[in-house]
């Protein structure tokens, strides 16, 4: 990993109060910019060197203990790295073991990771050893479709004129950022965010098989219009306007 990553969300490291000028002048939010940016630096360290002391966090850094110490609640607060107990190895020396911070599984995933890339692989190696192109849209189908559970019980429990809606929400809990929205003679569906948007793009057999999934659960026929993907700044699907005694799409359930 490049010793300049940095937290890929800093969102995760929240601001706290409002956006104010301080007594000498400066902007709150600027400070809080400062602020953000050494956090992530406290972070980045606890990466680098494992866990950390606050001693040795503050050497590393060239920050005050208490400094360090600062960032590190704010850090805790927001699940990014977490206290315990230093381990020992050997003989123990008298006194309480000292405090160390290590990362937690949020914070880790917070850093660039190399997951899109070992997707992408896998997907390689299916599509040269294991049937092509044809076995790599299959894999998509199936992963589409083992999400489409919750999917289609977010459509079933509403209304036809809120099947687009229903969906929307149900993508957002999975990370979608997705928001339904009136077009003419139909809605459009908005996926603001694409967990697998860079894999997508060598695969795009991806996208086809989300596309397939979602007119065989809204019950029509449906067009891709844009992909994050393809350079898009969203993945905008159309969907035309559901007829109101329209059923939703049954596929996937097991025969009665």
């Amino acid at each position: 990993m490049s010793g300049s990553a940095e937290l890929r969300n800093n969102g995760v490291v929240k601001n706290v109060g409002e956006a104010r000028e301080t007594p000498t002048g400066t902007p709150q939010e600027e400070l809080a910019t400062g602020e953000r940016s050494t956090r992530n630096r406290v972070a980045r360290s606890i990466l680098d060197h494992g866990p950390s002391t606050v001693a040795e966090l503050a050497g590393r850094l060239g920050l005050t203990q208490a400094a360090v110490r600062r960032h590190l609640d704010a850090l805790v607060a927001d699940d990014v790295v977490a206290a315990r107990e230093q381990r020992v190895y050997g003989t123990r020396t008298r006194g309480r073991p000292a405090k160390v911070f290590a990362l937690t599984d949020c914070g880790r995933d917070a850093f660039d990771q190399s997951y899109d890339k070992l997707a992408a692989d896998a997907l390689r190696w299916i599509a040269e050893r294991e049937g092509g192109s044809e076995a790599v849209a299959a894999f998509a189908r199936a992963r589409i479709a083992a999400q489409a559970s919750t999917y289609r019980e977010a459509i079933e429990s509403v209304t036809p004129d809120k099947r687009a809606e229903a969906l929307a929400r149900a993508l957002s809990a999975d990370g979608y950022a997705a928001t339904a929205r009136s077009a003419p003679v139909g809605e459009q569906l908005c996926q603001h965010h694409c967990p697998v948007a860079h894999v997508a793009e060598q695969f795009p057999q991806l996208c086809e098989a989300e596309t397939e999934i979602f007119a065989e659960l809204l019950g029509t026929h449906v067009q891709r219009l844009a992909t994050i993907a393809h350079g898009d700044g969203v993945c905008t699907t159309f969907i035309p306007k559901i007829s109101t005694d329209a059923p939703a799409s049954t596929a996937g359930r097991n025969p009665a």
